[in-house]
């Protein structure tokens, strides 16, 4: 094992645990923290793949500033006096299943299958759009050509989510 699979799989550790913290969290600033942890590591995981840009915009516009902004709309709720559990037992015994479940589908796929980053309907492999397009438009093209609809779509979600945090804080002042 080298170096930087071991980092790999350091990081990816970190990711995985980041998105338990995550969902398991008890007040809204620990869920905070740990997704932010889950989005550093997942831009360390791009830096050492080789997706430089990839992994820098990660961690700055993510991790910074989506972060910070999610903060101050905790903040601006007050939402951090909950001291109510968030799921109960049943729900965490089904959480629990699914993402054994899944954890042990990526496994088996990982050491079973002979991986590429695209399907195998006739598209260029990862390293092919590199050479075509640069790393950065390896990512942009199919971003802003066959999931645009879903990229605009998230940017509508954060807007409505922004504007519902407003909404519901302007009632208490």
């Amino acid at each position: 094992m080298t170096f930087y699979s071991l980092l790999w799989w350091v990081f990816a550790a970190l990711a995985f645990g980041g998105g338990i913290g995550m969902v398991a969290g008890r007040t809204p600033v620990a869920s905070l923290l740990s997704l932010v942890l889950t989005l550093f590591s997942t831009g360390v995981i791009f830096i050492l793949l080789g997706a430089h840009f990839i992994g820098v915009v990660q961690v700055i516009v993510y991790a910074g500033a989506i972060m910070v902004l999610f903060l101050f709309v905790i903040m601006l709720l007050n939402l951090g006096h909950d001291y109510q559990p968030d799921l109960r037992r049943a729900g965490w015994i089904a959480g629990a299943s699914v993402a054994c479940g899944v954890l042990a589908w990526l496994i088996m796929r990982t050491f079973t299958h002979e991986t590429t980053l695209v399907a195998s309907g006739g598209g260029m492999t990862a390293a092919q759009a590199v050479e075509q397009h640069g790393a950065v438009g390896a990512v942009a093209m199919p971003m802003f050509n066959e999931y645009v609809v879903g990229f605009e779509l998230t940017s509508l979600l954060l807007l409505a989510a922004i504007i519902g945090a407003i909404v519901l804080a302007k009632r208490r002042i």
